[in-house]
């Protein structure tokens, strides 16, 4: 879903992408896609260009409806692209995550045990 009253405004007003990605402090093909709506605008961001389109962000904010899965609970911020910065959301589904947290469980208690057999196998030396 395109976002057109963000696009519409910033065009009245005569900002360009590279501007209004520099308020988000992203880059120009990154805002393209947040504008065209294949990327997530969060609630920061919408302030920021509000903020610099001097309106309420009620006036530009439009809410895709989401068919999949929405799911905040993982998020991977990659810094490591030379000079560039770059930031990638992943949604991970709430079942996936309960499964890795009872594996996660799962594995302390193993490491757990195994460390109590090395030190009853040390004590016998």
């Amino acid at each position: 879903m395109t976002m057109e009253k963000l696009r519409n405004l910033r065009k009245q007003k005569g900002f360009t992408q590279e501007y209004m990605s520099n308020i988000i402090a992203t880059d120009v093909s990154n805002y393209s896609r947040k504008e065209s709506g294949g990327v997530r605008i969060f609630d920061d961001e919408w302030e920021k260009l509000a903020r610099a389109l001097e309106v309420p962000v009620e006036d530009i904010r439009e809410d895709k409806n989401l068919s999949g899965v929405n799911n905040e609970n993982f998020t991977l911020n990659d810094n490591a692209n030379a000079g560039n910065y770059y930031e990638q959301y992943y949604n991970i589904p709430n079942a996936i995550m309960d499964n890795l947290q009872d594996y996660i469980k799962i594995l302390k208690e193993q490491v757990e045990s195994l460390k109590q057999e090395v030190k009853t196998l040390k004590s016998k030396r």
